[in-house]
């Protein structure tokens, strides 16, 4: 049972929550009650999930001699020795071959994408983190190879908008990352440190936490939403007849601005941004925010 926990710990399956961002596409789209569409994403969703975990094995591997130094990755099973190189390495050759597999019966599209997501990752471990800003863009992408194969395996797309809100918060977070990193353990922990001023990592923090909230506030001005009708919103249109053709998604940018806040707050104050799972999972205001945010956007959707 303590390998089970180790190999878990391994993959980082708590870091399997960023795999989430698949189910874009089927929520702003009004299809996530499609059971056939949502068991598509679902699949897609678990074989991000391997692949995600073999970029993850793959990098502690590389970065093996960085995480002994580090105070809290050198407690990773690769780098403290609970796992060996070479069992790391047998862990990545079958996760790859499983999840390449897997893809291959999803559809063509989505095995390229997956074999994109790869390919990137693997280069992001062997050079691309090595290099300041080209690092946080390399992460940016892999989140947006994560949206497009949701709407792949869900064959809808979603609005050039909430694309570009998903981009800029990707480099928002991956840019705070490592403003924490160079804060809270210097320059010993990550090559691409040694180049980057605590200046400019201020800068692109705000500079992306801007562009979030510009993206998110202009697709819910110019988007509409998806018109599904329900009882409640048949009522609601004969009570307040226009009711739909209202900007109600609008309501929801306090909240995305709230949160962005809240979690550079965090950062500032507690220097926790390296870990942006366990901050989203484990800050109250935050996780409030989230779900307020997210019980909203479903309502306007699926409800009202």
């Amino acid at each position: 049972m303590r390998r089970f926990f180790i190999l878990l710990k391994t993959l980082r399956v708590s870091q399997w929550i960023k795999n989430l961002v698949i189910f874009t596409a089927i929520i702003f789209t009004g299809q996530l009650f499609n059971t056939q569409i949502f068991i598509n994403t679902l699949e897609a969703f678990f074989i991000f999930c391997l692949l995600s975990s073999t970029s993850y094995v793959l990098n502690d591997i590389i970065d093996y001699p960085y995480d002994k130094k580090h105070k809290v990755k050198r407690y990773r099973p690769i780098a403290s020795g609970e796992i060996s190189l070479p069992q790391a390495t047998f862990i990545v050759f079958s996760l790859t071959l499983t999840s390449l597999i897997l893809s291959l019966f999803v559809s063509i599209q989505f095995f390229l994408l997956s074999m994109l997501f790869l390919f990137l990752h693997f280069f992001y471990s062997l050079y691309l983190k090595k290099y300041p800003t080209i690092d946080l863009f390399t992460i940016s992408f892999s989140f947006m190879i994560r949206t497009f194969a949701g709407e792949v395996v869900s064959g809808y797309h979603i609005p050039i908008w909430l694309l570009l809100t998903i981009f800029f918060i990707s480099l928002f977070m991956a840019s705070i990352k490592r403003h924490a990193e160079l804060l809270t353990h210097g320059l010993e922990t990550r090559e691409s440190l040694y180049r980057y001023k605590e200046h400019y990592l201020d800068f692109l923090t705000q500079t992306f936490a801007a562009l979030t909230i510009i993206a998110y506030a202009t697709y819910t001005y110019v988007e509409k939403i998806p018109d599904i009708k329900t009882p409640l919103s048949s009522s609601i249109q004969q009570i307040f007849p226009g009711f739909e053709a209202r900007k109600w998604m609008m309501t929801t940018i306090p909240l995305v601005v709230y949160g962005i806040a809240r979690y550079a707050q965090l950062l500032y104050e507690k220097t926790e941004g390296e870990r942006p799972e366990k901050l989203i999972t484990s800050d109250i205001p935050l996780i409030v925010t989230i779900i307020l945010w997210g019980l909203i956007v479903i309502s306007l959707i699926y409800l009202l």
